[in-house]
């Protein structure tokens, strides 16, 4: 053997021996002969034909930029939407200089890489077209070498507006695409962009254009990575079988060697090597976990994630590398026959998990504006409220890395829509190779992550096609293009890039084997509540095997109403008020169900205060209904989580990211041990449900009490509570319970007691809210300064109903909200403020109110 090859043959069996963390050729300071430099400075921009440029800031958007420069005025302030709708409508460019060196331009390839571009676009290099683009969903790497010089290059984009692209291909048309959210010109559907940034039911249109995610440079020579996956196999008997995935695009043929390791359990480097042909090049490497550690969902486990590298070598030299991170578990949509018709249920590591959460909208109508910390604060909500999964919503935007990132890491699973909503969408060849790219992006660059559970095609088109007048009105050809998109396209792409998850076509669907709307099986949106003013007691009527929509809206705080208006626009029917309530109806509706459960609020503030009772309690009576009927529904995402500018809408946590009442409601009824008394036919039925695995050994007790705290009756009741599982566990005749007792003066307080201590509480009221003789409570209030915030424990004399903290100056966030407060029994809470305040700023600037105030 020659010495060549003898030392070659020494240096992978020393790289097979050493540990990972601590191979010395291969060392986390070693740079890859790859180049990547991110083009994120001097970046300019104008309106096309105009001579000045202004500063830019990439990643980002011509509303923000404009904002920053000072030539709008804030888009979110009064009524200023309407007048900044010309932006949309006009042309950008956007220019930088950078400089490359004469060692990159020695490499065989140096490209241009951009992450995202929004959406019609010409770029020119050195004034010489390099690239052509028009869906904002995708990722565009050109080669630009021919066109590069040593020393400084011009890179200028030319972005055509969106609204003007597709008018005069809409001209042309004998008909229009349906876009009922379209809030000017219907041309959404036609362009591979954020629906809802041409305006929803909640929110503003603000038809953006700009360089909204990275640019790069990236030069290289022999080879780089193009692509890198750890597939699982199986976990069996403590084992789990993986395969790294590798795609590598090479220059020429060549000797090259993989070489992957598992970061988190140190197993041994695995290792490969392979001729490489030119062009992509597909490697396989099989790995062992040995004793996984598995990943759960949120309120079920832990979420361990595991990190392998990859690098490529060719001789000794390190041509490139990358990474990914993953969490072990097993996952199954399970549809099976049953006497309700087909289940809809996701399994993980073999236990079946009912869906608590809600659906998520893009977090800002400027996406570029999002930070990891905002992302991490609204997940970090999610997880704290006992949620465990998010449906990311079709009419938003594919998230960023850190979305997802984060959900992996705090065990929120993701219902995960490609970016179509509300819409039928053209059938060409062009548009759908068009849509086939960016599914393949996408999935390519998210399938990695535990947290998603399903990709789902669309929102609301089937049900839109079938329901809402356009089977009858629109050419049948618009359903042959629906299907070539929904059954054919997205499908194929999945089951080619990512069978290990399922794929359904829309939501709502039964598959095309029902109704869309079914009940029967598949998944349903439940809108009787709210558009069709059916009472929240209508949610008891409804039996579906997995509710992925329902919703009611309400206003939020005050203090973030005064940031969008003057003191004069503080009245709900001002236009200022009214252009931040998108829905028709919306104001209108809020106050029908709050007139027909409550007095009319005395002012202002307490309309606001009063519409987040009411549309939580409202959620309240729909998710535990949910819940209750588990097996047959095993799925309860209400609309929405979150909002994207601020807005009365069905969010529960507004823009500033203040919790509304539904948010704190969640965390009691997404608790893991609910309580739930419901009235039926003369009784009181009181149902535990469980979301543990095992059985839970616990005392119920129910106390009838009155108003003013006096205890009336009590029964004690000790209980196993069976895991995953819903069941009555005592039954009270309502007659006898109540005897001689006036049932407006009364409450049937419920508590679910573990060692000891409360874990779930309910009442249950034997009259209509606005009908209840409550009493003016006396509430107390105890504050303790503690390490980085304050203690505060509440008492009352009196019922205190929706008891709300605030403060009439400063921010901050307190850890439990909108409750009750039962005479005899305090509540403690905590309060950290966002700006630094003292023990007795905050006793001067506390308020506590409760529903009596309101009135």
């Amino acid at each position: 053997m020659k010495t060549k090859q003898r030392l070659w043959v020494l240096f992978v069996l020393l790289l097979m021996m050493a540990p990972a963390a601590g191979n010395p050729t291969l060392s986390s300071a070693s740079k890859p002969a790859k180049h990547q430099s991110f083009l994120h400075t001097g970046w300019k921009f104008r309106q096309v034909g105009k001579p000045e440029w202004y500063p830019a800031e990439v990643p980002g958007c011509v509303h923000t930029d404009l904002l920053k420069n000072k030539l709008i005025d804030e888009p979110f302030f009064r009524d200023n939407e309407q007048k900044l709708q010309w932006i949309g409508k006009t042309d950008w460019e956007y220019q930088t200089s950078f400089n490359v060196g004469p060692e990159i331009l020695k490499l065989q390839h140096v490209e241009l890489v951009f992450a995202g571009l929004d959406t019609y676009a010409q770029v020119f290099l050195n004034e010489s077209l390099l690239l052509d683009v028009n869906n904002m969903f995708r990722e565009w790497r050109v080669d630009g070498k021919r066109l590069l010089r040593p020393g400084q290059n011009q890179l200028r984009i030319h972005f055509r507006s969106p609204i003007n692209e597709v008018l005069p291909l809409m001209a042309k048309l004998e008909y229009q695409l349906p876009s009922p959210n379209d809030q000017g010109e219907k041309t959404s559907p036609y362009t591979r962009k954020a629906p809802y940034q041409f305006g929803w039911d909640w929110g503003p249109r603000f038809v953006t254009s700009g360089v909204w995610k990275s640019v790069a440079l990236e030069a290289w020579d022999a080879a780089r990575i193009d692509n890198f996956q750890i597939v699982q196999k199986e976990i069996k008997n403590g084992v789990a079988r993986l395969t790294a995935e590798v795609e590598v695009l090479a220059s020429s043929e060549m000797g090259a060697t993989v070489l992957v390791d598992n970061q988190t359990s140190r197993g041994p480097v695995v290792t490969q090597h392979v001729t490489l042909k030119p062009g992509v090049n597909r490697v396989q490497l099989g790995l062992v976990v040995n004793n996984p550690t598995l990943w759960w969902p949120n309120g079920m486990g832990q979420q361990p994630l595991y990190k392998f590298q990859l690098r490529l070598l060719r001789d000794r030299e390190l041509l490139d590398q990358s990474a990914t991170r993953i969490g072990l578990r097993t996952l199954e949509l399970q549809q099976k026959p049953d006497s309700w018709g087909k289940s809809f249920e996701f399994v993980i590591n073999d236990v079946p998990v009912f869906a608590k959460g809600g659906n998520w909208i893009p977090a800002d109508i400027f996406p570029a504006r999002i930070t990891r910390d905002r992302y991490r604060e609204l997940i970090k909500s999610v997880r704290d409220t006992n949620m465990n999964m998010l449906r990311v919503w079709g009419g938003g935007i594919y998230e960023s890395d850190d979305f997802y990132d984060l959900c992996d890491e705090m065990g929120i699973l993701v219902w995960q829509d490609f970016m179509f909503a509300c819409s039928m969408y053209p059938g060409d060849r062009e548009f759908l190779e068009n849509v086939r790219q960016e599914a393949i992006d996408n999935v390519k660059r998210l399938r990695h992550h535990p947290s998603i559970v399903i990709w789902c095609g669309n929102n609301e088109v089937e049900t839109a096609w079938m329901h809402w007048g356009w089977k009858q009105n629109l050419p049948a050809k618009l359903w042959d293009d629906y299907k070539a998109i929904f059954h054919d396209v997205l499908p194929s792409v999945c089951a080619a890039f990512d069978p290990s998850r399922p794929y359904w076509p829309s939501s709502p669907s039964s598959n095309l084997e029902d109704d869309p709307d079914s009940q029967k099986m598949g998944d349903v949106h439940y809108w009787g509540v709210w558009h069709a003013a059916l009472p929240f007691t209508d949610y008891e009527k409804q039996l579906p095997r997995f509710m992925s929509e329902y919703g009611f809206q309400s206003f939020p705080q005050i203090e973030t109403v005064n940031a969008y208006t003057l003191p004069e626009d503080r009245d709900i029917q001002s236009p200022v008020m009214l252009a931040h309530q998108k829905h028709p109806r919306g104001n209108q509706l809020i106050r029908e169900y709050m007139l027909r459960e409550y007095p009319q609020p005395k002012d202002f503030e307490s309309f606001l205060y009063v519409s987040q009772v009411l549309q939580a309690e409202g959620i309240k009576v729909g998710a535990e209904h949910l819940r209750r009927i588990m097996p047959r529904n095993m799925g309860s995402l209400y609309w929405q989580i979150n909002d994207c500018w601020p807005v009365a809408s069905w969010s529960s946590i507004d823009y500033f990211g203040r919790w509304k009442a539904l948010q704190y409601y969640s965390r009691r009824f997404y608790d893991n041990l609910l309580i739930s008394p419901h009235e039926q036919d003369g009784k009181i039925n009181i149902y535990l449900v469980s979301d543990h695995q095992k059985s839970v050994s616990a005392q119920l007790r129910l106390t009838l009490m009155d108003f003013a705290g006096h205890k009336l009756s009590e029964t004690n009741k000790d209980v196993a509570v069976e895991g995953l599982r819903s069941h009555v566990y005592q039954s009270l005749v309502k007659a006898d319970l109540l005897g001689s007792q006036d049932p407006r003066k009364v409450f049937l307080q419920c508590d679910l007691l573990v060692a000891g201590k409360p874990v779930s509480s309910s009442r249950h009221f034997f009259a209509p809210a606005k009908d209840l003789a409550l009493a003016k409570p006396d509430i107390t209030t105890l504050i303790t300064p503690k390490q980085n915030g304050f203690l505060i424990t509440l008492t009352t004399n009196e019922f205190a109903r929706g008891v709300y903290l605030s403060l009439s100056q400063g921010d901050g966030f307190f850890s439990d909200n909108y409750f009750d407060l039962v005479p005899g029994r305090k509540v403690e809470l905590e309060f950290t403020s966002r700006q630094p305040i003292k023990l007795d700023q905050l006793r001067r600037n506390l308020k506590v109110r409760s529903l009596v105030d309101a009135f």
